[in-house]
């Protein structure tokens, strides 16, 4: 049976993408970084260190340190998601499916702590979750499986008891690594990208997850 639903956040609960590939181009202007949507993309699900150390071993610069550079892109991003982010279609109804049924919910993010509850109370969500936990709370961010692991112990349930939502393939990749039967819920335009190929099921959007597809999933292993 599955025990626990644990929920990524950017991109799968909230719609910040966006928001922190043009948080991140601004900041990397400043030191004369013209990044790419393509290159922020291709980074999705990262944490904001080693994207930052990604991109200064492709792109090295002067004038600030990486830990300068994150620092920023954590503000901007805070303040830009705290003001402007909305809930990614069916988010709140599917937080709603397993409320009701009694299934413990968690989010393991690879963002801070400050943003996740700035999230979490921006959504109005905050009180159906019984934990949320950032990777950088772990020894290491996604891909590896280390916040997802943190996240079940923390909720008292084996990871494969767990299902797990997640939007990238970095982030899918920890999941899976953890053990946890996985959704995959990529976006449009990687959607048929075969780093999905790992989830235990893959649907274009959180509003197609239905009673059906938890019975079905609540029967098989990971």
């Amino acid at each position: 049976m599955i025990q626990a639903a644990i929920f990524d956040m950017d991109g799968l609960l909230v719609d910040s993408e966006p928001i922190w590939r043009q948080v991140a181009i601004e900041v990397f202007d400043t030191v004369g970084v013209a990044l790419t949507e393509d290159f922020c993309r291709s980074t999705t699900g990262l944490g904001t260190v080693p994207f930052v150390q990604l991109a200064f071993d492709t792109f090295p610069w002067e004038g600030k340190s990486q830990t300068q550079i994150g620092d920023e892109i954590i503000l901007m991003a805070h303040e830009r998601i705290g003001a402007n982010a909305h809930a990614m279609p069916g988010a709140l109804e599917l937080i709603q499916f397993f409320y009701e049924r009694g299934i413990p919910l968690a989010v393991a993010s690879a963002s801070p702590m400050e943003i996740i509850e700035t999230v979490l109370e921006r959504l109005d969500i905050k009180q159906y979750f019984r934990l949320w936990h950032s990777a950088l709370l772990e020894a290491r961010n996604k891909p590896f499986p280390d916040v997802y692991l943190g996240a079940a112990r923390m909720l008292g349930v084996e990871p494969s008891r767990c299902l797990a939502f997640e939007d990238s393939g970095n982030g899918l990749r920890s999941a899976v690594s953890a053990g946890m039967k996985t959704i995959a819920v990529p976006a449009d335009y990687e959607y048929d990208d075969s780093k999905f190929d790992v989830a235990t099921l893959k649907i274009p959007s959180l509003l197609s997850f239905d009673e059906g597809i938890f019975d079905t999933l609540s029967k098989t292993t990971p």
